[in-house]
C-alpha cells in the first residue's frame, strides 16, 4: 500500500470532465488547503527531469508509456524511478505493472484539472 497523497479531482455533475482541486487562480484567493494541493503539483513539475518525464508520458502514443520507453532523460535509471515516484505521489501519474515493466499514464482528468487551474476568466 502506498501512502502517496494524490491531487484530488471531482467529477462534474454532467460528466463533462472534471473540476480542478482548486479554483482557477484568477477566480478568488485560494484557501490554505487548495494552495497546498496545487503547490504539490507544481513542485513535482518544477524539476526539469520530472517535467520531461511527464511530457514523455502525456505525449506518448496510446496515452501510456512503458518506463523502458521514457528513461532516456540524461539521468540514471534509479533517478528516473525516483522522479516517476514523485510524479505519482503528486497525483500526476498513474501506473500499472505488467510483467517486469511498469507502464505510466496521465489521467485525462489530471490534464483537465491543471488546465482549469490556469484558465483565464472567460476563456473556453
Amino acid at each position: 500500500m502506498s501512502n502517496a497523497k494524490v491531487l484530488p479531482l471531482l467529477g462534474s455533475a454532467e460528466g463533462q470532465g472534471v473540476a480542478p482541486c482548486c479554483p482557477p487562480l484568477t477566480e478568488r484567493p485560494m484557501t490554505a488547503g487548495e494552495a497546498e494541493t496545487a503547490a504539490r503539483m507544481f513542485k513535482a513539475l518544477g524539476d526539469p527531469v520530472r517535467l520531461r518525464l511527464f511530457s514523455a508520458v502525456a505525449s506518448h502514443e496510446g496515452g501510456e508509456a512503458c518506463v523502458c520507453d521514457i528513461s532516456d532523460v540524461g539521468v540514471s535509471q534509479p533517478t528516473v524511478s525516483h522522479h516517476l515516484k514523485k510524479l505519482k505521489e503528486a497525483g500526476l501519474l498513474a501506473s500499472e505493472r505488467r510483467g517486469t515493466w511498469v507502464y505510466y499514464r496521465v489521467e485525462p482528468s489530471v490534464l483537465a484539472a491543471m488546465g482549469k487551474l490556469l484558465t483565464m476568466p472567460g476563456a473556453a
